[in-house]
Formats: structure tokens, C-alpha cells, sequence
């Protein structure tokens, strides 16, 4: 504690002390000069929700989202939560008026009454928090920046203990790396594109024959009111629809945005019409939202979503960080409980597992060798979408991208969910597991599932005028969650509820993953996990098979309309 200038407020308190101080050994982003003072600045600020009330969340999220539990589908409304949180609205006034006074231009209570979002300009923010404002740069990609804080921040007293943290102050966001381009793929398969340059690299045609979707089969999709799917992009990915029709077109496939949701960019980025080009691929009966966050803000994401009376059912998001990495507990824990918030609500949220395979972004270290977990993709609260590769050069059984993200939280407990699965491969001794040393034994396993993301064969993306090869979880997350919107379609269209939170449905049918048994997340290290048959810390359970998955969405009970809490 330090002394607050205004005195009657009391003292300054730290917020986030777990939270290093940048350093350009330990991050991406290269520090560079002070913000302008006078630009706005737009805040996430996470106000306090009470331990018992968040428990509360939490025993719903888990119930609603059992498929052996009474209440399985019982999904809450907006109003239902934001009266389970239960947070005060002296809270959120008081935290109100304190930024109002320092100058905020504008302050957006969320309808859960736990997230305000501030804007002011950056000189005022910095006398608020009692810290600096600079300009970061992505070390691998010109022209990607963050305004973050470049000391610790705080709160006057008698605000600090009314909020939990404000985001992303400290936080880096992980980027992809930069998109593979290989003229030519090493798959041997007809190319189903109309394009030269999409030869032997992974198709719509490919995706749907490999994980036997009905288009594979000539059979029409479910067509169900009601059912939606999104992805989440962040600064400078947006798309272009000269790109997505040019992708449609020679690829045979209605690429269509419906809806979008934050400011709008002149044109288009890889990474955004990669999600865009194979969701839409996999799922094209189902409408697309694209939510678009120009401040690589993970909270201001969920923030968005856990805001929408009609949020999409299914979101696919491709970011994230090594849990160790400018990632504090607090903010761990406030995404955390936006997740429950989602899945209380019947929304299905997927991450990509990383691309930087067990040791994450930070490496494993010379000396004294250590895996590095990926947030969101180990939190318990999500579904982790690992990579793979085709074992061979053609169409069938799969093996484990050895630059796929997957081990084992250094922060969560393995939930009750996952505990068997976890412990079989543990005890496995076809597992061989790194040394103990290396990685936390009895934290979450993660990824739950995989798809096809591997440089191998990467997929045929249209960007920019030309078709180009992209490889990376980043291309796998969305292909799983395409498919497990049109399964929600199945469900809708005979009047049951979306599937929410899918890990417990997916850890009690593991027989409809196709199961991948082959390689090792090493990324050329001498360390990794490898995949073995079942569960594994490489693929989860392996790949979708949509005939299996929707024999067994189709069989879980659908429970009554509500839910009394």
C-alpha cells in the first residue's frame, strides 16, 4: 500500500501481485513509448462477485451441463444469472462514479452487474490506476500493438476491495505464428477445389470425408430455428467478402457472414477467414457471427457474449497464453467465471490447445526443464481443441501435430469429469510419460479433443486475393466447433436443448472420437506427451466422428425448459 493522493479514498492497493513486470525476455511484445494521453483507453473492469455466489454458479454450470444429472439442459436466462451473481448495485455504482470523477468519458454497466466497461482518455486512466500506459509491439508481427500498463496498477482502498481486477492491464495475448504457405500439399486425395493451388492440402471435402459429416454421404444437413455459431477475432483479423466468396465459389460452399458485432476493418486477416472459410465449411446451414475485438481484450470477448440476450450457441476462439506468462490468478479466475456464465446458458465455448506443443510460448527452459500450460485451453470451464496430422498421405488414421498444445494445468485440479480418464493414461506405461519434474501431475489434461492442424497438409485458405496454405490449432478449433453446432442443430430440430458445456458429454462417449494413437506434442524437443490409445495429453480423445456424435447427442435426456436455483 502506498499513499493515495486524494486521502479520503485511502491508500493505493496493488491489484494482480502475482503479475511480473514486463520483460522482453519473457514476452513477445517489445515495450515502446508512452500512449497519448489524450486517445481513449477502454477498460474492462471486473467487479468482485462473492465466493458463495460464484460457488452457486459453478454447481449450475456443472448440473446443467451433465448429461447424468436431473437437471442436465436446464439452462438459465440472462436475468437468471445476473440474480445468482448476486453482486450489489452499490458495487457497481461505487466503482461507477469513482472512474466517472477521473475523467471516464463513458462507463457500460453489463446486464450481469459484475463487468463495467470504462472509457477515458490515457492520462486519466493512469492517475486512476497509479501507473504508466505504453505501447507494445508484437516482436514477429509489425503493426500488431497493445496499450498495456508498464508497472503495477492500483486502486484507492475503498474502491480496490469492491473490484477484482481490471483487464488486460498486464495481460499479452498470444498470437498465432504466422501462416504456413506451401504452394504445394503432401496429401494424395482428389482435390474437390476448383483451384490448382488447394492440391493436397486439406479441403471442405477432406474435413467432411475424414470426420464423416453428412455432406461426405450426400445427405442434407438438420436445418433447426434457433441454432448459431460464432468466432471470436481480435485486432487487425477481420474479413473481407471478396475472400470468402472467391473461398465459396471454388470450393463449393456457401461462405456467408449474417451477423457481425464490433467495429468493422477495411480488410481482411488469415486468421480470421481461416476460422471463417472452415466453420462455414463444416456448418454452412447455420448462421455465422463474427465478434470482432480490436484490443486482443479476452475479457471484453466474453464481456460481449455473456452480454447478448440471444448469444451464439457455439463460439470458437483462438488465443490464449502460457499460464505462467503475464497471466495472473485473478484474471484466470474472472475468465473462469465468464465461462460458467456462458455454459449456464446452454453456450458451447472451444480454444485452440496452442502451437508451441507441451513446453508453450515461453519454452521449457535450459536448465531447469519445465512444461508451460496454456489459459484458457487448460481451464476446466472450456473444451481444448488439440492438432493433428494424417499418419499417412492420404485420408484416414491420424497422429498427434507435434507442435500441438497439450499437458497439464500447473493451476487447476483435474476435474471430477476428466479424473478417470486422466488417471488411466497416467498409469498407461505405453504412455511413457516426460519426467515427473517436467509438469503437475495432478492438474487439468488438456486437450479434450483434436482435429486436423499440422503442417503435414495445411488447409486451403483463400486471404488476400490467392489461396495459401495455414496450419495450426487455430484451424482445428474452429472445424470442431462447426460440427458440434450442426449437432446442436440435430438436437433443436426435435425440440431438445442446446448442448452447453460439452466436456462431461464428451468424456462419457468416448467411443465417438476416432482415436488417435500415434506421435507426440515435442515440438523437435526431447520432451512431449504422447498419444496412445483413449485419452491422451496430445489429441484428448482423439477426432470427431459425426455419425457416432450424433447417434449419442441424439440419446442424452432432454430435460424440462427451467430451472430453480
Amino acid at each position: 500500500r502506498t499513499a493515495h493522493p486524494g486521502g479520503q479514498l485511502g491508500d493505493w492497493v496493488r491489484k494482480e501481485l502475482g503479475v511480473p513486470a514486463h520483460g522482453p525476455g519473457a514476452s513477445s511484445w517489445l515495450k515502446g513509448g508512452r500512449a497519448p494521453g489524450g486517445r481513449p483507453i477502454a477498460l474492462t473492469v471486473a467487479l468482485r462477485v462473492d465466493a458463495d455466489k460464484r460457488d452457486a454458479l459453478e454447481r449450475v454450470f456443472f448440473e446443467v451441463s451433465d448429461p447424468a444429472h436431473a437437471n442436465y439442459g436446464r439452462f438459465l436466462g440472462l436475468d437468471e444469472v445476473t440474480a445468482l451473481l448476486g453482486v450489489p448495485q452499490e458495487r457497481v455504482d461505487a466503482v461507477a462514479r469513482y472512474f466517472e470523477a477521473r475523467g471516464a468519458t463513458e462507463v457500460r454497466r453489463a446486464p450481469n452487474r459484475d463487468m463495467l466497461t470504462v472509457i477515458l482518455p490515457v492520462a486519466s486512466a493512469e492517475a486512476a490506476l497509479n501507473t504508466t500506459i505504453h505501447v507494445f509491439e508484437h516482436r514477429d508481427r509489425p503493426g500488431a500493438r497493445v496499450w498495456r500498463a508498464s508497472a503495477p496498477y492500483a486502486l484507492p482502498a475503498a474502491i480496490a476491495g469492491h473490484v477484482a481486477m481490471v483487464g488486460e492491464l498486464l495481460q499479452f495475448p498470444r498470437l498465432p505464428p504466422a501462416p504456413v504457405r506451401r504452394p504445394r500439399g503432401g496429401g494424395t486425395w482428389p482435390n474437390a477445389c476448383r483451384a490448382l493451388a488447394c492440391k493436397g492440402l486439406v479441403t471442405p471435402a477432406v474435413i467432411a470425408e475424414a470426420y464423416k459429416l453428412p455432406e461426405a454421404f450426400g445427405e442434407a444437413p438438420a436445418q433447426a430455428r434457433g441454432n448459431s455459431m460464432a468466432v471470436a477475432e481480435f485486432q487487425g483479423q477481420f474479413f473481407d467478402p471478396k475472400d470468402l466468396n472467391a473461398f465459396g465459389n471454388s470450393c463449393h460452399r456457401n461462405v456467408t457472414v449474417h451477423k457481425t458485432i464490433g467495429e468493422e476493418e477495411p480488410q481482411g486477416g488469415v486468421e480470421s477467414e481461416l476460422d471463417i472459410e472452415y466453420i462455414t465449411s463444416v456448418a454452412p446451414e447455420i448462421p455465422l457471427t463474427v465478434v470482432y475485438n480490436d484490443r486482443y481484450s479476452l475479457l471484453a470477448w466474453a464481456n460481449e457474449i455473456s452480454s447478448l440476450r440471444d448469444a451464439p450457441l457455439v463460439h470458437s476462439v483462438s488465443y490464449g497464453n502460457d499460464e505462467a506468462q503475464q497471466t495472473s490468478k485473478e484474471f484466470m479466475y474472472t475468465c473462469n467465471t465468464a465461462f460458467m456464465k456462458a455454459g449456464a446458458r446452454g453456450l458451447s465455448i472451444l480454444f485452440a490447445s496452442g502451437d508451441q506443443g507441451a513446453c508453450g510460448r515461453e519454452g521449457c527452459g535450459l536448465f531447469r526443464i519445465r512444461f508451460n500450460p496454456d489459459f484458457p485451453a487448460a481451464s476446466p470451464y472450456i473444451t481444448a481443441v488439440g492438432g493433428t496430422d494424417f499418419a499417412g498421405r492420404d485420408i484416414g488414421a491420424e497422429q498427434a501435430w507435434n507442435d500441438g498444445g497439450g499437458g497439464f494445468s500447473d493451476t487447476y485440479a483435474a476435474p471430477a469429469y476428466q479424473a478417470a480418464a486422466v488417471a488411466a493414461y497416467k498409469a498407461n506405461p505405453a504412455a511413457r510419460l516426460p519426467p515427473q519434474r517436467m509438469w503437475n501431475a495432478s492438474g487439468r489434461g488438456y486437450p479434450d479433443v483434436a482435429a486436423l492442424g499440422g503442417l503435414k497438409a495445411p488447409y486451403c485458405v483463400y486471404v488476400g486475393g490467392f489461396f495459401q496454405g495455414v496450419a495450426g490449432t487455430s484451424a482445428s478449433s474452429p472445424v470442431v466447433a462447426g460440427i458440434f453446432a450442426k449437432l446442436n442443430g440435430l438436437r433443436l430440430a426435435k425440440g431438445k436443448p442446446s448442448l452447453g458445456f460439452l466436456n462431461p458429454l464428451i468424456y462419457k462417449n468416448p467411443d465417438a472420437f476416432q482415436d488417435v494413437a500415434l506421435g507426440r506434442n515435442d515440438a523437435g524437443t526431447r520432451f512431449g506427451f504422447r498419444a496412445i490409445p483413449g485419452w491422451d495429453a496430445a489429441t484428448g480423445f482423439g477426432t470427431p466422428n459425426y455419425k457416432a456424435l450424433a447417434a449419442a447427442v441424439m440419446n442424452v435426456y432432454a430435460a424440462a425448459p427451467s430451472l430453480v436455483v
